[in-house]
């Protein structure tokens, strides 16, 4: 019988009483919780395992389920919450924001889907995933990124924003030309803290980077911090490994890029 961490006589929730070893059948009495996987229904164990096979390609699992994209987005909310990865009201911000920002497809139509950009390949895997994608930190924390309407910006609530600044997909052009500068890797660097081209926001770091080459902020200024989801963004997208303190191009990207 398949349990979904509740009892099927009475409603409550079960929890692990003995542990069993199949080798030598020695059994230990235990009381611990199952896990949130454990208790996952056969419809939410099963969107899992296709959304992993799909590498998280919305297009894909859709193909695979049979499903419509609405469909999919539901079932990819109620699994987060079921696992514990957002709490009620997080859902409830997500949904709006979802509710609120559809995202006409037919923007993507002119995305060049041979370029080695960063800038075109995050475009086309935001369209394979209806316009909307959920990354994660190093920490494992979820954003929540948006392609906009106007084909060009993209949004995401914890990204800090300059005034009347958007973030463009150019961005992630600026971050990889400084990587490939670099043999590949730097270091995030530290925005917060430091003034533009002093202590950890040197020219060479992620934000400091972004700081002069997106922005056009001159020495001497602060600068918004955005690295923590544009970071979050490039590994999402197989571009860069988000490591801990640095930003480090993938091997596959490398390889392509340097045909």
């Amino acid at each position: 019988m398949k349990f979904s961490g509740k009892c099927p006589a009475c409603g409550e929730q079960l929890r692990l009483a003995r542990l069993t070893c199949p080798g030598c059948k020695a059994e230990f009495p235990t009381d611990e919780p199952l896990s949130p996987y454990e208790q996952l229904t056969e419809e939410q164990a099963r969107f899992l395992r296709e959304f992993l096979v799909c590498a998280g390609s919305m297009k894909d699992v859709q193909k695979r389920m049979g499903i419509s994209y609405p469909t999919a987005r539901k079932r990819l909310n109620e699994l987060l919450l079921a696992l514990g990865l957002f709490n009620e009201d997080e859902m409830d911000e997500r949904k709006e924001v979802e509710n609120k920002e559809e995202v006409t497809m037919g923007i993507f139509k002119n995305a060049n889907l041979n370029s080695m950009k960063a800038s075109d390949i995050i475009r086309e895997k935001l369209y394979e995933n209806g316009g909307r994608a959920t990354v994660y930190s190093v920490t494992g924390k979820p954003y929540i990124i948006r392609a906009a309407n106007d084909g060009r910006t993209f949004l995401c609530n914890e990204l800090p924003v300059p005034a009347n600044q958007t973030y463009t997909y150019d961005v992630f052009d600026v971050i990889v030309e400084l990587l490939l500068s670099q043999d590949g890797a730097a270091r995030k660097g530290n925005g917060r803290n430091y003034a533009l081209g002093e202590g950890d926001c040197t020219l060479d770091t992620v934000v400091g980077a972004i700081g002069k080459n997106y922005f056009g902020a001159t020495e001497g200024k602060y600068v918004f911090d955005p690295v923590f989801v544009l970071a979050s963004v490039l590994d999402w997208a197989g571009i860069a490994h988000n490591e801990r303190g640095y930003l480090r191009l993938t091997a596959e990207y490398l390889t392509k890029v340097q045909r």
